[in-house]
């Protein structure tokens, strides 16, 4: 039975727990900078990189300065080719609008091409509570959903696997989902890739209807984006007679014209790739080739919240290349799981609390999940300020808090700081009991901080009994 993030505790529970798992950070370790190193080499041969991100970053942002009447204009374009256009206020009407489908039509399956909204909505176990089997043709999905796991990667969701793993989930596993692996399959990456391929064939020549997300949703055309490394995308997007895309609404591109730097900057981030092997885009229906009933399904899902928020509304900016994720410090300790959502890593830290908003003690401690080294930012193809956007967030935590009934100690700290320093007096009467604080924090109130820090030793003479004794003269040393 496939788990999932619901009741995942708090991100320093879980980062506890990872950081204990040696297998896990050896398997991080060696995945991510296998990514990062060909990124850097095919970023390295654009000489106009910056000029490129940045033009990225504008298409993006017209596209959210106007997204009212992009997607009237999306959903008239799609609409004029022959598709049925849903909006989804959440999780749930999307849900329903791909049960529904399912059910018209009779089926018991669909094949699913790689899909994050579709997993933010819990599409699968709805799916499932319906009688109705999702299967993910991604071979790191297939690896996930056969292990009964939980993504933790945006690209590379079984990225906390070995290929020893990952050939006995095969064994162990296949059978029950369809065609079983070989009795004698090695961990040979080939080996492993020929046992799903053989696996989903048969999958993919049964299904009647599949579902997809998109990468892009562009207005003026109506058509839809889907880039992918494998070709499972463009089995499940020409074989079944009917195709429901869960889009978000932040996906939008303006023109056709827009497309390209986008489609420029994301293989290069994502997959180290200079082009995609495979970019499929489709528009509505066309008679006697691919799917003859096309549903799009425009999903909001919090994501007007995000767009609301003046700083935070960067965020939707996101092309999910997962390139913030491969360089980041703490996802590389971590992994994934320990997020406690589909969208893992940096921009998970902001992604989830502003579809969310505040309140829930795991979502409020994601924004704290960052050393702010900034390197996030750097990678980032469409420029956005991650960093900044976890510091706003923060004290939108902070500010969430402020009028609870029991303050949290940090609060009681603060206050007493503000207290403290806002008189003379007292700010000279704390100084003469600095040695004496010190000592006590050091022994009893502060253990979890000075277990991993240094907490300065007091100093021998306080500033103001420094300068009554001298009147402020320097002696010769200089001291």
């Amino acid at each position: 039975m496939t788990h999932t993030f619901v009741g995942m505790p708090p991100f320093p529970t879980a980062a506890r727990e990872a950081l204990a798992d040696t297998q896990l950070r050896h398997n991080l370790v060696h995945a991510t900078a296998t990514i990062r190193g060909k990124r850097a080499g095919v970023v390295a041969e654009v000489e106009n990189w910056e000029e490129l991100r940045l033009a990225g970053a504008a298409v993006k942002d017209r596209a959210l300065r106007g997204l009212d009447e992009r997607l009237v204009q999306l959903e008239e374009s799609l609409t004029a080719r022959g598709a049925v256009v849903h909006w989804a206020r959440d999780a749930a009407e999307a849900n329903r609008v791909v049960v529904d489908v399912a059910r018209r039509h009779g089926v018991d399956e669909v094949v699913k091409v790689k899909s994050m909204v579709t997993q933010e909505i819990g599409l699968n176990e709805a799916l499932q509570a319906a009688g109705i089997a999702a299967w993910e043709t991604d071979l790191a999905e297939l690896i996930v959903q056969l292990g009964g796991d939980l993504p933790s990667h945006i690209l590379v969701p079984a990225i906390h696997r070995n290929r020893a793993e990952i050939r006995d989930i095969f064994r162990r596993r296949m059978a029950e989902a369809g065609r079983p692996a070989p009795a004698d399959l090695s961990d040979d990456p080939a080996a492993l890739a020929a046992a799903a391929r053989a696996h989903l064939r048969e999958k993919f020549l049964r299904a009647r209807m599949a579902v997809s997300g998109a990468n892009f949703a562009v207005a003026d055309t109506g058509t839809l984006v889907v880039v992918e490394s494998e070709g499972n995308g463009r089995m499940c997007l020409t074989l079944p007679d009917v195709l429901v895309s869960v889009v978000g609404i932040e996906k939008v591109v303006p023109t056709w014209a827009e497309l390209d730097p986008l489609l420029r900057l994301l293989p290069r981030s994502s997959t180290g790739e200079r082009m995609n092997p495979y970019t499929s885009t489709w528009s509505g229906v066309t008679p006697g080739d691919g799917p003859q009933e096309v549903h799009v399904v425009l999903l909001d899902n919090g994501r007007t919240r995000a767009l609301a928020d003046d700083v935070g509304r960067q965020a939707l900016r996101c092309i999910r290349c997962s390139a913030c994720l491969n360089v980041c410090p703490v996802y590389e300790r971590v992994g994934g799981h320990a997020y406690g959502s589909v969208y893992p890593g940096p921009i998970g830290a902001i992604l989830n609390p502003l579809l969310k908003g505040t309140g829930d003690p795991q979502t409020d401690s994601l924004p704290y999940a960052s050393s702010l080294c900034g390197a996030c930012f750097e990678a980032c193809p469409v420029r956005i300020d991650i960093p900044e956007v976890l510091v706003h967030l923060r004290s939108k935590v902070v500010d969430g808090h402020r009028e609870d009934r029991v303050p949290k100690p940090e609060a009681i700290a603060m206050r007493s700081a503000a207290w403290t320093l806002s008189r003379g007096p007292r700010l000279g009467f704390a100084e003469r009991l600095t040695g004496t604080g010190l000592g006590v924090a050091r022994r009893f109130g502060a253990a979890r901080w000075t277990s991993a820090r240094d907490l300065p030793a007091a100093p021998r003479e306080s500033f103001r009994a420094w300068w009554r004794r001298t009147d402020g003269r320097l002696d010769d040393s200089g001291g």
